[in-house]
């Protein structure tokens, strides 16, 4: 985790207000494994369901951008394969989530009001989509930057609320 970062920051006072048990990841170095560098992913995260969540946080406002781009969901390429390489190397009750944390900066939300989480003077909408999902249907946004995205359709059909994860 980031600890400079303030949708990882709202994310981790989301866990803590929760009582969830979690353990925040140091990015400070990425991982060598097999001789490839691997992402670290940003929390561990368990759930009362049997899995445990390696969850890598993307913040984004919403709307984001210029005009009405209220479900900006875009990550790297390189944010998937790492991800899925954690998903092997911790084994078949861990598995990938990608949650976006949108701040809300209009008068729209990613959620209703009353699942919105304050921190900090701003208003978090935590959003979670399986990385199989997302992979699934994420296409090349940008081949420069290797960027992916989901639709917007396609993720709000898929992406559901962090907390009925837990």
């Amino acid at each position: 985790m980031d600890r400079t970062n303030h949708y990882e920051l709202a994310f981790e006072a989301f866990l803590r207000s929760r009582q969830t048990a979690y353990v925040a990841v140091d990015e400070a170095r990425r991982t060598l494994i097999a001789d490839r560098s691997v992402k670290s992913l940003d929390f561990i995260v368990t759930s009362k369901q049997g899995l445990t969540w390696l969850v890598d946080v993307k913040g984004r406002h919403f709307p984001s951008g210029l005009g009405r781009q209220y479900w900006k969901n875009w990550s790297t390429r390189d944010d998937l394969l790492s991800l899925a390489q954690w998903e092997r190397l911790f084994g078949e009750q861990f598995r990938g989530l990608f949650v976006f944390a949108y701040e809300v900066c209009g008068t729209r939300s990613p959620l209703e009001a009353e699942a919105l989480f304050s921190f900090r003077d701003k208003s978090y909408g935590f959003l979670a989509i399986r990385l199989e999902q997302y992979a699934c249907f994420a296409r090349t946004i940008s081949p420069r930057w290797d960027t992916v995205a989901v639709s917007a359709r396609r993720f709000r059909e898929l992406a559901e609320p962090f907390e009925s994860l837990l």
